[in-house]
């Protein structure tokens, strides 16, 4: 098992380590099969991407039947907030459209301007895929699902000319890491089940 995890971490860096050198390339190529129909589907993707739409779904779904988990989710989401605007702040790397690499839809340039929303890493990315360890755990029939609609997610960004690949790629390996961490904690200490029992039951 751990020969697999470190066989997996290394063919991530491989990848990312690409990415960030056909970044420009891989940009402009996914740009070029823009159309109407891509359009209008990844816009759709984008909304329901929202960092409010997310985090009020998976609350939603927690409170319905894993409530002792809300807690580890909250710390989860908060954790990628955070490690996510310390990265950006840090890095302050441009968005493609930004550079003139490619265009973007007026509708979106507006809302990825904030002086705070740098390129680097994609947050939407890492929002989504942090919460990928927690519902393997309590929600393995969504597994997949969720990683597909995380995937879709970022493939949109990079669509959009929101964001590099490397962007999406190293957003989506943290937002997982820092998952897989939060899970890790819970089964040892049980914080959130404690915490739950406490508040909820006295």
């Amino acid at each position: 098992m751990r020969k697999k995890a470190i066989s997996i971490f290394a063919f991530v860096v491989f990848v990312i380590f690409t990415s960030l050198y056909f970044d420009f390339q891989i940009v402009k190529g996914i740009s070029l099969i823009r159309n109407d129909f891509f359009n209008e589907f990844f816009l759709g993707i984008n909304f329901i991407s929202s960092k409010v739409i997310i985090f009020f779904f998976l609350t939603g779904l927690f409170l319905w039947n894993k409530r002792k988990f809300i807690l580890p989710l909250w710390l989860t989401l908060g954790f990628s907030v955070a490690v996510s605007f310390l990265l950006k702040i840090a890095v302050q790397r441009q968005r493609p459209f930004q550079l003139g690499l490619v265009s973007v839809l007026p509708v979106l340039e507006k809302a990825s301007h904030a002086i705070w929303n740098f390129s680097f890493p994609s947050f939407q990315t890492m929002l989504v895929f942090s919460a990928v360890p927690l519902l393997s755990k309590k929600f393995p029939k969504l597994k997949y699902s969720w990683i597909a609609f995380a995937g879709l997610i970022g493939l949109s960004r990079v669509y959009f000319g929101l964001h590099f690949l490397s962007d999406v790629l190293v957003g989506g390996a943290i937002g997982y890491l820092i998952g897989w961490f939060v899970v890790k904690i819970e089964e040892e200490y049980k914080f959130g089940e404690k915490i739950w029992k406490r508040v909820f039951r006295g």
